[in-house]
């Protein structure tokens, strides 16, 4: 069968993960996402006998925790917004039904699960687990996958039967089943996606972490290789990654839709990726500045516009504003209020940057969408390399460590540093078109 076309699919799962909230309480965080889009399952999910298995009951009582015990069917013709969110709020009806039609049975000493569908079979694209976080969602879809393969094979077998819904919600409701799902306090930031482009350098690998240790479902983009690899596989197998050159057209683009292909749209967008190209402006190759651009200025431009139209999908899907539509965080530069001697190919667009993530703040405000960045300095990085502060500190006739400190706080400023601010800017609720410095105190960097 023919691969499916990732931006094709990407819109209808955001709208997806939207409409889902019609099933959660108005400020929660929407649900992650687990697509299988296998030739198997994309069969099955195009059968005209659909409806009758997705109420047929789940193959094994104790998966009823994870996904309900209905399927939730949308055919082609019902992958809108406002039809998925109609079909959303239709299944909660039914849910609410089943559980009044049973909750007698427990003195009405038992309260009503969370009614979202847990496993959702798209026509045509594949079948979709949900969950609160990408763990819960991959076992969803897990269980979807095979009780697909069960419910496919059942009518050679003589025909497939599950349990009754008495005793469907006597195992819903079991405590020792509810045990399994835990009921620790949620990290901070568990179910959102977040996008972290030049993710597997220093800074981008810092925040990823920072980031992924608050519950977070985390998406790296950076070049092909190891070093994509291996910081993919340090976060664990509830991440992923993507590979490309982002200063190639519709590169961007490409990467938000496998984002949303991956884990079902996109929350926060971490526009980090950039190189520091040097050079005195008034000899400076006019190729090498329109390269820093692409870079520097361009990519992150493509990464907000592709972002904003996967926020728009997913604000689609809701219908109503809800709980936060999606932020877009910016890596800037002191360069970009600060110029350095030499560094015009690189402060150029940084300031252009600077000026972009005004704009977008004062555009996208009335959409609730909050836009934020951090101008860091002297951090270790693939910017700012051991040659590199070897040589300027050299020309200054101080060592290393009293350059990298050179700040009014005489400390270093690590990575680490920076994802924290990160992180920073991501919980602040009410505001947006700001900057935070991060440099130990530089006062001809600061902006107010």
């Amino acid at each position: 069968a023919a691969a499916l076309p990732v931006a094709g699919i990407a819109p209808v799962l955001a709208g997806l993960r939207g409409a889902l909230a019609a099933a959660l309480p108005e400020e929660a965080a929407l649900p992650v996402l687990d697509l299988r889009a296998d030739d198997a399952t994309r069969a099955f999910v195009s059968r005209p006998d659909l409806e009758a298995l997705a109420r047929a009951g789940v193959v094994t009582p104790d998966h009823v925790i994870r996904t309900k015990g209905e399927v939730l069917v949308l055919r082609k013709d019902a992958q809108t917004p406002e039809r998925m969110r109609a079909a959303v709020t239709d299944y909660v009806t039914r849910y609410r039904a089943y559980f009044d039609a049973n909750k007698a049975r427990f003195g009405g000493q038992v309260a009503m699960l969370n009614p979202m569908p847990g496993l959702i079979w798209l026509e045509g694209i594949g079948a979709v687990g949900a969950g609160a976080d990408a763990k819960a969602a991959r076992i969803a879809a897990d269980i979807g996958s095979q009780s697909a393969r069960v419910k496919a094979d059942g009518p050679v077998a003589g025909g497939f039967r599950s349990i009754s819904d008495a005793d469907l919600f006597d195992m819903e409701y079991w405590p020792l089943e509810l045990a399994k799902l835990g009921t620790a306090k949620a990290p901070a930031l568990q179910g959102r996606v977040v996008l972290v482009t030049g993710g597997a350098g220093a800074i981008g690998l810092a925040t990823a972490e920072a980031f992924a240790a608050l519950g977070a479902a985390i998406f790296i983009v950076d070049r092909p290789g190891e070093g994509l690899e291996k910081a993919v596989a340090s976060l664990g197998r509830d991440h992923a990654g993507h590979g490309c050159d982002i200063t190639q057209p519709g590169a961007a683009a490409a990467a938000v839709a496998a984002c949303a292909a991956r884990f079902g749209g996109l929350d926060i967008l971490v526009s980090n990726a950039g190189a520091a190209i040097t050079g005195d402006i008034a000899t400076l190759d006019e190729q090498v500045l329109r390269g820093s651009f692409e870079l520097n200025f361009f990519s992150h431009l493509a990464f907000s516009q592709a972002a904003i139209a996967l926020y728009r999908a997913q604000a689609a899907g809701r219908g109503t504003r809800g709980a936060e539509p999606g932020q877009i965080l910016f890596n800037v530069s002191k360069q970009a209020v600060n110029p350095g001697k030499g560094f015009a190919a690189y402060g150029l667009p940084k300031a252009t940057s600077f000026f972009l993530l005004r704009q977008l703040a004062l555009e996208l405000g009335p959409e609730g969408i909050r836009v934020n960045g951090i101008n860091a300095d002297r951090i270790r990085s693939g910017l700012l390399t051991p040659e590199m502060i070897a040589a300027r500190s050299s020309a200054r006739g101080i060592d290393a460590g009293t350059y990298m400190a050179g700040n009014l706080l005489k400390a270093e400023v690590e990575a680490r540093h920076v994802a924290e601010a990160f992180v920073a800017l991501a919980r602040a609720e009410r505001t947006t078109a700001h900057v935070m410095t991060v440099d130990g105190g530089n006062i001809e960097a600061a902006l107010r």
